[in-house]
């Protein structure tokens, strides 16, 4: 008579099977503390430590990565803080003007305030009564003639920072001298009213990456205060 020997089955755990188990056992460590604390685990520097050296350590590092990000937290509401009081500043004294060049100029010394060499204001002439007899035409810019210019350095963005070629700098500033870098923001909600521009001499000052939420609120502010001076077409 042949005999069939038979090979007991092995029941394979995989990862799946223990989480699965532990979930299904909440009290499986409280039933087996013993066996939990004898356990270890593999250390990359101390080649093991045990179980609960290891849950020690998890909680440790949890609790560092959660002090970094209230660090950072606090450091950005901070920076929002004095964002703010910068803004409230600005406004005042745009508001206080008597004329639009006391305005541009007002807005001019806040940016060299702020370390930098200047702020100017270019608005397409398409959107706003600026041809002669006004005193406004140096404000003067050309949608059609800014186009190149947006599809090079904003494309679909808001806010251009870095540096413009000369061409660029003979359209946007032809009074300035020296400038290494700016920063560029279309102004109105639709950014189809013209530009605000701040220049720096260093090269690196504006660099792409950079915050944009101050130029965001100003590009925003300046339209209703120009429109004190300047009628929309």
């Amino acid at each position: 008579m042949k005999q069939v020997s038979e090979e007991p089955s092995e029941f394979l755990l995989d990862d799946g099977a223990v989480s699965d188990y532990l979930r299904q056992n909440p009290d499986f460590f409280i039933r087996n503390a013993r066996q939990v604390e004898q356990m270890v685990v593999p250390h990359p520097v101390r080649g093991t430590v045990s179980l609960v050296e290891w849950q020690l350590g998890r909680q440790r590092h949890q609790i560092a990565q959660l002090e970094e990000e209230i660090t950072l937290l606090m450091e950005q509401a901070s920076a929002n803080h004095r964002l703010f009081e910068k803004l409230l500043t600005l406004q005042a004294r745009l508001a206080a003007a008597d004329s639009l060049q006391d305005m541009l100029n007002r807005l001019h010394r806040w940016a060299r305030e702020l370390g930098i060499a200047g702020a100017n204001v270019r608005l397409f002439s398409e959107k706003w009564r600026i041809g002669a007899p006004s005193d406004f035409t140096q404000l003067a810019l050309s949608k059609p003639a800014f186009e190149p210019v947006r599809i090079q350095r904003l494309g679909n963005q808001q806010h251009y920072l870095g540096s413009l070629n000369g061409p660029e700098l003979l359209l946007l500033l032809p009074q300035a001298k020296a400038v290494g870098s700016v920063a560029m923001s279309l102004l109105g909600e639709r950014g189809d009213l013209g530009v605000l521009i701040f220049s720096s001499r260093d090269s690196q000052h504006y660099q792409s990456g950079m915050g944009t939420v101050l130029l965001q609120h100003l590009s925003q502010m300046l339209p209703e205060l120009l429109q004190r001076w300047v009628e929309r077409v």
